[in-house]
């Protein structure tokens, strides 16, 4: 599955290709790290989307940028979404994080298909990096974070109480990514009902 050239780090294939959609839930999701400035030095954020709703279903913060945030992260989503995410595809860059021996097994535990971006090409991961921006520019930005346990709790409070429950998508509708997956799913019950 991941490719190798010499001197490279392995890389995943493609199977995104730019196409920021999903029909269903938990067919593909997106991932990806950035950093926030705290009074104590960087902290360092992931998280994993779904493409379908938009909804952040994982995330992990930490100090180090390293693959055990990223794992983390991955567990947490699967673990919202009940454990059973076998076959789904998760969408990241080529970040070393993304490409290790250890994220790589956890996807493989979870029977879970990772899919990587070209490198420097921020279109490829354009979900993942436009939530990152909607996140600085509507919270982070606005904000002073004197230490890492600060950040982490009032970002967390944001991704929770505002980001999943309250901000309207226009991929959705216009509806917050959980009110558009509620109607998804009694959308789809109605469905077998009749």
């Amino acid at each position: 599955m991941f490719r190798q050239l010499p001197g490279k780090r392995p890389a995943a294939p493609d199977f995104v290709r730019r196409d920021c959609t999903a029909e269903a839930p938990d067919l593909v999701w997106c991932g990806d790290m950035t950093e926030i400035e705290t009074g104590e030095g960087k902290l360092y954020l992931v998280t994993v989307i779904d493409l379908f709703s938009r909804r952040l279903l994982g995330y992990a913060m930490g100090a180090r940028h390293d693959a055990e945030p990223v794992v983390a992260a991955l567990h947490m989503a699967a673990t919202t979404r009940g454990g059973d995410v076998h076959g789904l595809i998760f969408h990241t860059d080529r970040g070393s994080e993304y490409a290790s021996r250890r994220f790589r097994r956890a996807c493989r535990r979870l029977g879970v298909f990772q899919s990587m971006g070209r490198v420097g090409s921020c279109l490829d991961n354009a979900v993942s990096e436009a939530f990152n921006s909607v996140l600085k520019v509507e919270y982070v930005h606005r904000h002073t974070f004197t230490t890492r346990t600060a950040a982490r709790i009032r970002i967390a409070t944001w991704i929770t109480d505002f980001y999943n429950t309250r901000r309207l998508h226009s991929v959705c509708h216009w509806k917050s990514p959980i009110d558009y997956e509620h109607d998804y799913w009694a959308s789809f019950t109605e469905e077998l009902a009749a």
